[in-house]
């Protein structure tokens, strides 16, 4: 095995060499102009701009975590920079420059670097869009032939004057440079496709300063010092907030810029290449880890800061590139330009160079990053975070961004509209749409008491969230209302009845009971398992019934069961509702409340005086089997006699094939809201999908998604995964070599998902707002995405797929909330696939 090794390490690099040199010096063709670009628009010696390119290709390219990343002088970085340099000098920076390399090694160390991209995308946006209208803005007046002013605000005040005194030759050059850069990629034709592998901006420079030269025209050109007078770093002198202040701005800025980067060409490169074809993921910690170190290398030799550059890797990526030594070879490419081809780099027009950082600049306030901030309803984040970074400065604009953030998600929790209306019916509907807080207490208990004591009520909460403050206040206004002899329901958007736990078991009506006047309705909504009965939730509400407190007591007791958990109390042990009470009741009611008690409810005395009744032992085996019956058959079968008969008729026409594990507290028809005839459902242990033929003595999985998918006509298959699985537990814990059982043998078909987990090739899976509570959740996601991936494998789903008629979805339940999530659809701008809450109306 040695020997196979050692060989087919140089065929591979053979092999990839010819690709990673054509993508180097594609991109070196790139670097160029942009890093003389850059170094011309921060102030510094126009050599900095290609130190920091040479080191960044060579050092970060080697020392990085993201292989095809391309690092150097970026345009994100520039507004700092610029700053810098008029307040403390060149090389002051270049020390600051290495400070800040040192800082990035210690984040490295740390293992921050997930962390550092918890930044609010918009905040992120709005501070590179800001950047950008800097940029754009102080090379305009270098464009019309002016010297850029010391900031944004001071720039635009001078356009009057400076567009009254234009300078005509920069004007045409740096127009040309433009029209060559936008219309590049347009051009048509067979000749306009072998033009374009030259690089625009290449091409615009190119034009320009040969245009210049043949011309003859007189005007501020590149002019590079001998390398014997290059500036090297020097000790900071300055005040020591100021400093730190400095360090920190490059720091976060080039991080966070960095890893977005990383992030973006990982996400580049799964789009465009097979799996088989791609180099490892970008390990994020160890990028940053070699944009320390470059930061060092390059502040040590008189360079500008250095970032991965999103421009530069695209490039890399497009081009070819296999490996880290397209971005190394890109740097030496740098380093022999910068000694060999002076004279021909001075030819080049300042003015040329202005206007392409310009483009760049403009083309930094992104219109995608725009409509997806105000999809997402964080455009006032983004714009306050642009308004601030031109105004203050870049760490201004972060933190004002941050403020901002956080402010708006605050007023949107503490947000709340609560109205009252009454319909033609004489009903007072109350609808409470927001997050229900202390802070909302009230107005809402000002709204509840407008409601006359005799009338009928429905209360509408429409938000995600309760705190028991408010919960608190509808409990107690809903026995008040009750008690004087009102009616009320409370219920979700969707019409869905919900409950609110009253302290007196008789204040609350019985939603489901065939005695109260929505009896039938109800009861259908109980037998269709998931009506908003099962969820169990901190501060749900219910429908409450009016009436007599006294018949709606005998009604409670009727049925000898707590509420909160029907239809499926006689086989729950969770549930404990045995707390004992005193009541004075009739000898019907006495009667009524001791077979009650046989199930765990609470009874009266017999003579009518207070008595605690102790709680019966839970029935288990065939005496709980039966009860169940009993219990269905009593309350749920004639409900649902007549939709069973009709589904007996026409067959079964289930949507969708639901395949879930077998663990016991998957109450599938509860956590879908469905019921009989809607989905065909497949449970097995750790909801494992086996690829086609690897079974060896099982094929029932296969079977039922064949069946479903081909003589059902299901429109969609769903995989449900859930918190706390023992089946993923297993095969974390599971040694090699142990005895092979029918349980370890069926759990092979879930090693995929565990190989996925610790591999760097595939897109991590994580629950909206947060990380993986423990590897546990962070195999049971990831499994869910693997099985996803065996569904397709099969020939009948693969067929439907590419037909266009099936929909495949992952679903996570996590057992402890009570809480769904949904797989979404892509990855985020983590690289990862994320599950996300379902809206309370979706």
């Amino acid at each position: 095995m040695t020997a196979t090794s050692t060989t087919r390490a140089p065929e591979g690099v053979r092999k990839d060499l010819p690709a990673d040199l054509s993508a180097s010096i594609a991109v070196f063709l790139i670097a160029m102009p942009l890093s003389l670009g850059i170094a011309l628009a921060t102030g510094a010696p126009l050599q900095a701009g290609l130190v920091a390119a040479a080191v960044g290709g060579i050092v970060a390219g080697r020392l990085g975590g993201a292989p095809l990343q391309v690092s150097g002088p970026a345009a994100g970085l520039t507004v700092v920079t610029a700053e810098l340099i008029q307040r403390y000098g060149w090389r002051t920076t270049c020390a600051i420059t290495v400070l800040a390399g040192v800082c990035q090694l210690g984040l490295a160390a740390l293992r921050t670097a997930r962390s550092a991209l918890m930044v609010s995308p918009a905040i992120v946006h709005g501070m590179l869009a800001g950047i950008g209208v800097t940029i754009a803005l102080a090379q305009l007046h270098i464009v019309l032939g002016g010297t850029p002013q010391s900031s944004a605000v001071a720039n635009v005040l001078g356009l009057p004057a400076q567009l009254a005194d234009l300078h005509p030759v920069a004007l045409g050059v740096s127009a040309l440079t433009l029209v060559v850069l936008l219309g590049w990629p347009r051009l048509p034709g067979r000749a306009g496709r072998a033009l374009r592998k030259l690089p625009a901006p290449l091409a615009a420079v190119a034009t320009a300063t040969a245009f210049a030269a043949l011309a003859g025209l007189s005007l501020p050109r590149v002019d590079l010092p001998s390398w014997r007078s290059h500036a090297l770093p020097e000790m900071p002198d300055g005040p020591v907030l100021g400093l730190v202040a400095a360090v920190l701005t490059i720091t976060l800025v080039g991080s966070v810029e960095s890893l977005l980067s990383a992030v973006a060409t990982d996400k580049l490169i799964a789009s465009e290449r097979s799996t088989d074809n791609r180099p490892p993921r970008a390990d994020l910690d160890r990028e940053l880890r070699g944009q320390g170190a470059a930061n060092i290398v390059s502040g040590a030799l008189g360079g500008l800061p250095i970032t991965g550059v999103a421009v530069r890797s695209v490039a890399n990526v497009k081009s070819g590139a296999a490996s880290r030594k397209s971005s190394m070879m890109h740097g030496f490419w740098v380093l022999l330009a910068a000694f060999l081809l002076v004279p021909l780099l001075d030819l080049i027009p300042l003015a040329t160079l202005a206007a392409l950082v310009m483009a760049v600049g403009v083309q930094m306030v992104s219109i995608t990053h725009l409509r997806s901030v105000t999809r997402h309803r964080e455009a006032l984040v983004y714009g306050s975070t642009i308004v601030a970074v031109v105004l203050g400065g870049v760490l201004e604009g972060v933190a004002v961004g941050i403020a901002v953030a956080v402010a708006l998600a605050l007023h949107r929790l503490a947000r709340t509209r609560i109205t009252l209306e009454q319909l033609d019916s004489g009903v007072h509907r109350v609808c409470a749409r927001g997050q229900l807080t202390f802070l909302a207490v009230p107005r809402l208990s000002r709204v509840l008491n407008q409601i006359p004591q005799d009338a009928h009520a429905v209360v509408e909460l429409d938000g995600s969230f309760m705190d028991h403050a408010a919960y608190e206040t509808i409990q107690d206004w809903q026995q008040s209302h009750l008690a004087h002899g009102g009616t009320l329901e409370v219920t979700g958007r969707s019409g869905q009845a919900a409950r609110i736990n009253g302290a007196n078991p008789a204040a609350a009506g019985r939603a489901g009971s065939p005695d109260g006047p929505h009896g039938a309705d109800e009861a259908d909504g109980a037998g269709r398992a998931g009506a908003g009965h099962g969820a169990d939730r901190g501060h749900d509400a219910r429908h409450a019934e009016g009436g007599h407190p006294a018949d709606r007591s005998r009604r409670g007791q009727h049925r000898g069961t707590h509420q909160c958990c029907r239809p499926w109390t006689p086989w729950q042990n969770h549930c404990d509702h045995r707390a004992t009470s005193t009541r004075t009741a009739t000898a019907t009611a006495a009667t009524m409340a001791a077979e009650a008690a046989t199930a765990g409810g609470n009874g009266g005395a017999e003579d009518g005086g207070p008595r605690d009744v102790s709680p019966a032992p839970r029935r288990r085996g065939a005496g709980q089997l039966a009860s169940g019956i009993s219990a269905f058959q009593r309350d749920t079968a004639p409900h649902m006699r007549d939709e069973l008969a009709r589904l007996a008729r026409e067959g079964q026409r289930p949507s969708q094939l639901f395949i879930t594990c077998a663990d016991s507290r998957l109450v599938t028809s509860m956590i879908t809201a469905s019921g009989p005839g809607d989905l065909f459902t497949v449970r097995n242990v750790g909801n494992l999908v086996p690829l086609p033929g690897a079974e060896s003595t099982d094929d029932s999985v296969a079977a039922a998604i064949e069946y479903a998918v081909d003589v059902l006509k299901v429109d969609s298959i769903t995989v449900c995964g859930h918190s706390g699985c023992g089946a993923m537990q297993a095969l974390l814990s599971s040694a090699p070599g142990a005895a092979m059982t029918p349980l370890r043998r069926w759990l092979r078909h879930g090693l995929p998902s565990l190989e996925r987990m610790g591999s760097r090739h595939h897109a991590w899976a994580r629950i909206s707002g947060r990380l993986p509570a423990d590897a546990v959740e962070q195999l049971c996601l990831t499994n869910v995405v693997q099985q996803l991936e065996h569904l397709r494998a099969h020939e009948s789903v693969a067929r439907r797929l590419a037909e266009g008629t099936l929909e495949l979805h992952g679903m996570y339940f996590h057992v402890g909330e009570a809480q769904a999530y949904l797989l979404s659809e892509g990855e985020d701008f983590f690289d990862c696939r994320v599950f996300d809450t379902v809206g309370l109306h979706a």
